[in-house]
């Protein structure tokens, strides 16, 4: 079956990085774009950053625009996030997701807090 499981998450001080990373199986992970979303507490879920099939389209949101990249490795079926100078406002529950069809898919979340 299609799981997402993303790791890579923690607590780290502001102006940190860290790098979340989401392995996929169970479907063809070239074949399907990939985004990051974050749910900060009380808040609405956010797209944060998106990649095309093959990594040559990416988009990320304003709010982490020149912080944060999202890249990916078929060939380990595994997307990423690389979060750097990390913000208090960046704390968050981060979530996988597959554009796959007809239902999209979500991983578990992983927590990440910004925090001195």
């Amino acid at each position: 079956q299609v799981q997402l499981v993303e790791s890579g998450g923690g607590l780290v001080q502001p102006g940190g990085s860290l790098r979340l990373s989401c392995v996929a199986s169970g479907f063809t992970f070239s074949s399907y774009a990939m985004r990051w979303y974050r749910q900060a507490p009380g808040k609405e879920r956010e797209l944060v950053a998106r990649i095309s099939t093959t990594g040559s389209f990416t988009n990320v949101a304003d709010s982490v625009k020149g912080r944060f990249t999202i890249s990916r490795d078929n060939g380990k079926n595994t997307v990423y996030l690389q979060m750097n100078n990390l913000k208090p406002e960046d704390t968050a529950v981060y979530y996988c997701y597959a554009a796959l069809s007809p239902l999209p898919y979500w991983g578990q979340g992983t927590q990440v807090t910004v925090s001195s």
